[in-house]
């Protein structure tokens, strides 16, 4: 039984790979697995955009279980945006310095206790016999003051988190793994597919 992950994101696979490595599958790419689908995320909320990429994944790689994320980062004081549009905020060939320095301008002057934000992560699950599964993790913690890091991708310079007394970028990858989103949503759907296939 081998996984495909909805995703051509090698950051992502990476903590993919480590945090599901025990379960012993092979675990591809849309693009190692050779699939190529054009997927048009239309949905309006995380669970629906990971159910429509886990279905057309699964639409044509029929003997595979198929994974597919949606995550993104909600900013309260920005009511809740960027959201499902977080890939796509400001563009989609939009640098992520230059996204990230766009929410930290945009809350200048704005206090602590208003930066509140969340990383939410929802993995969608479609096995071969045709069952579908979703899971939501989040992390709670603020909008830093400026961008820190080096070690995530994507938002994770500017996503502090006050427990750690820094940013998701400049966690190791193992701390990262244990208390992201994408890191509790693994863990979850990895138990599930223990459950189902051991």
């Amino acid at each position: 039984m081998k996984i495909i992950f909805a995703t051509g994101n090698q950051g992502k696979m990476k903590e993919i790979r480590e945090i599901m490595a025990d379960l012993n599958m092979d675990i591809l790419s849309m693009k190692e697995a050779g699939c190529d689908v054009d997927i048009d995320e239309n949905g309006t909320t995380f669970e629906e955009n990971a159910l429509i990429k886990a279905r057309a994944i699964a639409s044509v790689m029929t003997d595979a279980i198929v994974l597919a994320d949606d995550s993104g980062l909600e900013v309260d004081y920005l009511n809740k945006e960027p959201g499902v549009h977080s890939a796509r905020f400001m563009g989609e060939d939009t640098s992520y310095d230059i996204k990230n320095k766009a929410i930290i301008d945009k809350l200048e002057g704005v206090e602590d206790s208003k930066r509140t934000a969340r990383f939410v992560c929802v993995i969608a699950a479609v096995y071969p016999d045709g069952t579908e599964t979703t899971v939501r993790k989040t992390i709670e913690g603020q909008i830093g003051y400026e961008i820190k890091g080096e070690n995530g991708f994507g938002y994770d310079p500017i996503f502090y988190v006050p427990e750690f007394g820094c940013t998701t970028a400049e966690l190791t990858m193992d701390q990262k793994n244990k208390i992201s989103h994408r890191g509790k949503a693994l863990m979850a759907v990895k138990e599930e597919i223990r459950g189902k296939f051991s």
